[in-house]
């Protein structure tokens, strides 16, 4: 248990936007909160650990926090410089933590030192992992100062409005520690016992996972897990974690539901830095590798892994799980925040970091602060030419989505739009919830989920009744988008809220890499439409100019197999397309489609282009058509305008 009053005997780090007084600070130099100036804003966890950090998944990781921050055009942080200063307190701005679920972001602060993080807002997953590891958290600046004069916190203020379980996990310092206590006996879970109410589709499958009638907003419950899965960049963290804290022979409950992949490094060897290499981190990464198989050999867990003749992996996770796996009504929990792409299929699916990963492996069910609901109400029919990309890049430039207003909740897709899109469009939905900020995405089955299941896995799908929304049930928010308005778009490098409509694109925007790929483009749907631009250019012989380096990366083997019986794998190759074998790849900055210099310009499928993400460049977001046009063209285009 942690002491009732908390001293933090260390210095305080202001993440400010200026770079100099960050290199200032790790220099010696300590500033106050009026001295920082205007502080980082939506820092990712890209920026704080880098993927080539999270080949390491121990204290060393220690060495590297903030080595991805970019504080205006610099990027200040060095390694080991944090760890050096001395530093108790991290401090910055909004929605500190957006990004990837991975926990070796605040593991690698607290490695450094780091015991308390204060934030004008946090995403979800970074402040629950936090929690987790016993790393406390504040929105509160007005501890800044009395923590700068030596004066120690009650342990209270960091508890308030947390729900029972929360609070209980903060107070024993993780949840490794509450759930040792919870095992034996020693503290209980009070279930909620509200009066009936109409609940909305999120509430309903949390409801029935943790075996009440009824839950709202605010409850806090374990629920039963139908599947949990972990890939190769988290499986050996956790699987470090559970034996450490609960000794060598410890066992997975229920290991025919527990999944684990080798997605994410598949193509590494492909991509990486000669300084990099240099350091031994190639060798670092393979680690992971081996750890993972030698894991689930012992625990008896399916591995879906690399091909046999090294083309590839089986597919990417979220790809995999919504093809094979995921029915509605069911609950998954995986260690990606990019978990919600099942939600398409009506199954409450959300990212989770490795202690929470960790713990679900033993105990079979997950922590979860019953969230509120965004319905996002889609009225309209989206025009010919407008995919569920440009859908979501409209919603994430939107102010309610940019200043956070979604953060932690369940968004909720409704309206007749949703008719002109199959379950391979909605997951594009669903699965960029985690750049909306949002806990999850939930979309309620239709006759569209049963076509898909059929279609997929050779199985009639019977709906339940239960499936929907109630009438009356309460809504933390709402928004209507006018979908019949939409048109192609695209987000600026930098953030995927930085949305503009194709049309408005000035001046012309050279390219010099397309990416069309990963679990948001690289589904059947997405490239079907990327064929459909390319197809007339490949029947004519016309190639994308020499200068131009495309790549199309498939989401899964099944949807590789499909495309080339239809013919889209020749026709891409016949324009001068490079196709990978299945894996996350550049999308985490992992293989062939990465930029290796500033100035390169990147056109992408992928769901998020934050500084770094897929490699120094200037990436753009845009729909898989878009970038089959835009790599035709040598320019960033829409469909209409290719020829030109």
């Amino acid at each position: 248990m942690l002491p009732d009053r908390i001293q933090f005997e260390g210095r305080t780090l202001f993440l400010s936007e200026d770079p100099e007084l960050v290199r200032r600070q790790l220099e010696g130099e300590d500033v106050t909160l009026p001295q920082a100036g205007k502080l980082r804003d939506q820092i990712s966890t890209d920026e704080i650990t880098p993927a080539f950090i999270c080949y390491h998944f121990d204290e060393k990781l220690g060495d590297f926090p903030y080595l991805g921050l970019k504080c205006g055009q610099a990027f200040p942080c060095k390694e080991g410089l944090v760890r050096a200063g001395g530093f108790a307190v991290s401090v910055s701005g909004k929605r500190r933590g957006k990004g990837s679920s991975r926990e070796a972001s605040p593991y690698a602060e607290m490695s450094a030192g780091i015991r308390l993080v204060i934030a004008e807002s946090f995403e979800r997953i970074y402040r629950q992992n936090c929690q987790n590891l016993g790393l406390l958290t504040s929105t509160d600046f007005g501890l800044i100062e009395r923590i700068q004069k030596g004066e120690a916190i009650p342990l209270l203020e960091f508890t308030e409005g947390l729900d029972p379980i929360t609070t209980e996990i903060v107070k024993r310092g993780g949840l490794f520690a509450f759930n040792e206590a919870r095992m034996k006996g020693e503290v209980t879970v009070p279930l909620p016992t509200h009066p009936p109410r109409p609940m909305t589709f999120g509430e309903k499958i949390l409801a029935r996972h943790a075996g009440v009638k009824t839950v709202k907003p605010g409850d806090g419950l374990f629920v039963k897990v139908d599947w949990r899965f972990s890939h190769e960049y988290v499986t050996p963290m956790a699987a470090t974690f559970l034996r450490a804290a609960m000794g060598a022979g410890v066992r997975v409950k229920e290991p025919e539901t527990v999944l684990a992949f080798r997605d994410h490094l598949t193509f590494l060897h492909h991509s990486m830095k000669a300084e990099h290499r240099a350091k031994g981190l190639l060798e670092v990464a393979n680690r992971l590798k081996g750890f993972q198989e030698t894991f689930c050999a012992e625990q008896g867990i399916r591995l879906h892994g690399e091909l046999p003749d090294g083309s590839g992996s089986e597919g990417i996770c979220h790809s995999i799980m919504a093809e094979r796996y995921a029915l509605p009504g069911q609950v998954l929990v995986g260690t990606d925040s990019h978990t919600p792409h099942a939600g398409a299929l009506g199954c409450l699916a959300f990212g989770v970091g490795t202690t929470d990963i960790a713990n679900a492996w033993v105990t079979g069910d997950a922590r979860v602060t019953v969230p509120g609901t965004l319905g996002v109400k889609l009225k309209g029919r989206l025009p010919e030419g407008v995919s569920a990309k440009d859908l979501v890049l409209h919603l994430l430039a939107q102010p309610l989505i940019r200043e956070g207003g979604a953060i932690g909740l369940i968004v909720e897709y409704q309206g007749e739009a949703l008719a002109d899109l199959d379950t391979d469009e909605r997951a594009t939905l669903t699965n960029m919830v985690a750049e909306i900020g949002g806990f999850t995405g939930l979309i309620a089955p239709d006759a569209e989920t049963a076509r898909f299941v059929k279609e997929r896995r050779g199985v009639a799908l019977v709906l339940e009744t239960w499936m929907h929304s109630d009438e009356g049930a309460d809504y933390a928010a709402t928004m209507e988008v006018d979908c019949a308005a939409l048109e192609p778009m695209l987000a600026r490098p930098g953030d995927p809220g930085n949305g503009v409509a194709l049309s408005a694109l000035e001046p012309e925007v050279a390219i010099d890499i397309a990416y069309l790929g990963s679990c948001t483009g690289g589904k059947r749907e997405d490239l079907r439409r990327a064929f459909e631009v390319i197809a007339p250019a490949a029947r004519v012989g016309r190639r994308v100019p020499e200068r131009v380096s495309f790549f199309v990366q498939c989401g899964s083997e099944e949807v590789r197999r499909y495309a080339a019986e239809q013919g889209w794998i020749s026709a891409f190759e016949a324009v001068g397309a490079t196709v990978l074998g299945s894996s996350c790849g550049a999308c985490i900055n992992a293989g062939p489609g990465v930029s290796a210099r500033p100035d390169q310009v990147t056109i992408s499928a992928i769901n998020r282009n934050f500084p770094g993400r897929s490699g120094p460049g200037q990436m753009w977001l845009a729909s898989p058509a878009t970038v089959a046009a835009s790599a035709l063209a040598g320019k960033i285009c829409g469909t209409t305008d290719r020829q030109r």
